[in-house]
């Protein structure tokens, strides 16, 4: 079998001859053993041209989509970089991740690839106490899984110290651009020391990929996993989109839930939080469901996992990066709650459903103004998504009815002699004798219907129009918020700014993502324009350290000496949390809620 659950695909048959199994890499035993012992036999594609060359020092250049086996492709081979009994306290190696969930991820497979070695792994991200991580720092640690921001606060604290750093992994290179750590990763890899072997893994070459690549690595090898096709491509999924209110969303989905009737469904989040929520809500509403983010250790994931696959749930609610490389051969649903965040992260969840030849349906429940989105999608996934009218309240009756027939039927069906029924013919002629039959089968058939569920009292869900998009205005925020692309659509200039506009007079910026949808606040940063502070700066750190996404930062001022950015108004207390003591361009920075009116300013 190949790696599994977040790193592995099968593998290609036609690379089996150069390594058929991960001894033929060259691997220490005690590798060996561990994958042996976690049921792994064969590498993936990406495994075995990537492993050699690195295992003998070579820089690396690696394009490959998630789920190809990326993070033992890198993880095996610093664990060879490992001696024996090792003590020292700085690190041999550095993995950088884009976001806190894959930190824990990548933490994760190293700890159980190296258990035998006694690997002291240890990840760094926001949002977790920052005395934990320096206490682990002061005994010594082995490699260091983190986000581009904490790494840079602790090497500017002199807390994490690189001198005998042998190996620096970039790891979603691409993505880490997108979200504005690109100056950090230029601050970070020059801190590494002379010969330090560097490894890139990204699933996109853009131009500013080669120049990270001419600047920082001596004749990679470069190697690139051809694409697949995917299963959208192939016809296998039916996909449809709902344009729904937000506030409605939780209704939309009970009711789409309804009337599919999936035999097992994957419901994607974007946040841990809005995981949560929404797995309570639809327990609340009478489903079996799971949640799954990287909030859970190893352990609860194994449990929901559980039960999932043992058919004791039937919904599945979680992030992204949680649900990376798992396979539920029962799964007949994926539903996209929110409009993920790129193409590739739609691709990459509805080929969730498909897999084997089998068939599946992908829903997406997209808000007015995500609707233009679609259509970007669309042209990814290369299969047209219809967009469908919410089922209304007789839709979901006449449904809720055709579940009883089927249900009656197959009671039928199961009966075929009668035998078992035959204890209920005495109840059936006794009433039979004062009704008619029909009325005595009518009478049964409510009592059945009811307790699946029957006709219970629902309110037509709102029908809404797509937003039309609104012309810019004359200047200001509004303006430049009103000819917004898509998320996947932001303007990327050098140094991997997300489309955010230089800083405007006015404190307005270019055309960005579709920011908060609802109440918002501002938070003030204490620092501004003359401590070069840019629109990405802000937004790096902030997704960085907190895990808020891109998408939700709306507007963002950036002045002489502070800048003020728009956040969603339940986020902000987290955020000012997860900034507090770290750095923003390598300067500390005070944030807090901005304490005066909009259209007044601090002295």
């Amino acid at each position: 079998m190949s790696l599994n659950p977040s790193d592995a695909v099968p593998a290609d048959d036609s690379d089996s001859a150069a390594a058929s199994t991960f001894a033929d890499l060259g691997l220490r035993s005690e590798l060996l053993d561990a994958l042996a012992g976690l049921g792994y036999e064969e590498p993936t594609p990406i495994q075995r041209e990537a492993i050699p060359p690195l295992l003998v020092g070579q820089d690396l250049l690696g394009q490959a989509a998630t789920g190809t086996g990326k993070t033992a492709a890198f993880a095996l081979p610093i664990l060879e970089l490992l001696e024996p009994g090792r003590t020292a306290a700085a690190p041999l190696a550095l993995v950088l991740v884009p976001t806190r969930e894959l930190a824990v991820q990548v933490s994760e497979a190293l700890h159980r690839y190296g258990r035998a070695l006694g690997a002291r792994v240890l990840p760094i991200y926001g949002g977790q106490p920052i005395g934990r991580q320096l206490g682990a720092l002061k005994r010594g640690v082995d490699v260091i899984v983190g986000t581009p921001g904490r790494v840079l606060d602790h090497i500017g604290r002199g807390t994490l110290r690189l001198e005998a750093l042998e190996m620096t992994v970039l790891d979603e290179a691409d993505e880490m651009l997108d979200m504005g750590f690109a100056e950090d990763i230029e601050a970070i890899l020059e801190q590494a020391p002379a010969g330090c072997q560097t490894v890139l893994f990204s699933a996109t070459m853009p131009p500013r990929i080669d120049h990270i690549a001419r600047a920082h690595l001596n004749e990679p090898v470069r190697i690139e996993i051809a694409r697949e096709t995917t299963a959208a491509e192939s016809g296998r999924i039916r996909q449809r989109a709902y344009v729904v209110a937000r506030a409605h969303k939780p209704a939309a989905l009970g009711r789409v839930l309804d009337v599919e009737a999936p035999t097992a469904a994957i419901v994607f989040c974007r946040t841990r939080d809005e995981v949560d929520q929404l797995t309570e809500t639809l327990n609340g509403r009478g489903y079996r469901a799971e949640a799954l983010h990287g909030g859970m250790t190893q352990e609860q994931r194994d449990r929901v996992m559980g039960r999932v696959r043992g058919g004791t749930a039937d919904l599945l609610v979680a992030t992204d990066v949680a649900a990376r490389g798992l396979d539920v051969e029962q799964l007949t649903h994926v539903v996209n709650y929110d409009v993920p965040n790129s193409p590739e992260a739609y691709v990459h969840r509805i080929g969730r459903v498909g897999r084997a030849g089998r068939e599946g349906t992908a829903i997406t429940l997209a808000e007015p103004r995500e609707h233009r989105y679609l259509k970007v999608v669309e042209r990814i996934a290369r299969q047209k998504i219809e967009i469908e009218k919410l089922p209304t309240v007789a839709d979901l009756h006449a449904r809720r009815l055709e579940l009883t027939r089927a249900a009656l039927e197959e009671a039928l069906a199961e009966e075929g002699d009668g035998e078992r029924l035959d204890r209920f013919r005495v109840v059936v002629e006794t009433l039979a004798d004062e009704h008619d039959v029909v009325e005595v089968a009518l009478a049964a058939v409510k009592l059945a219907h009811d307790a699946l569920g029957g006709e219970q009292d629902e309110q037509e869900i709102p029908d809404v129009t797509p937003r039309p998009q609104r012309e810019r205005g004359e200047g200001g925020v509004r303006g430049a918020r009103g000819d917004r692309g898509a998320p996947w659509e932001r303007g990327r200039g050098a140094g991997g700014a997300q489309g955010r506009g230089g800083d405007h007079p006015g404190g307005g910026r270019g055309p960005r993502g579709r920011g908060p949808s609802g109440p918002t606040t501002r938070l003030y940063v204490a620092l501004g324009r003359r401590a070069g502070i840019r629109p990405q700066d802000l937004v790096g750190a902030i997704t960085g350290e907190s895990g808020l996404a891109g998408r939700e930062i709306g507007a963002i001022e950036i002045q002489d000496r502070f800048s003020l950015v728009e956040v969603p108004i339940e986020a902000a207390d987290g955020v000012v949390t997860a900034l507090r003591g770290s750095t923003i361009k390598g300067k500390r920075a005070n944030v807090r809620r901005e304490r005066y009116e909009r259209g007044q300013r601090p002295d």
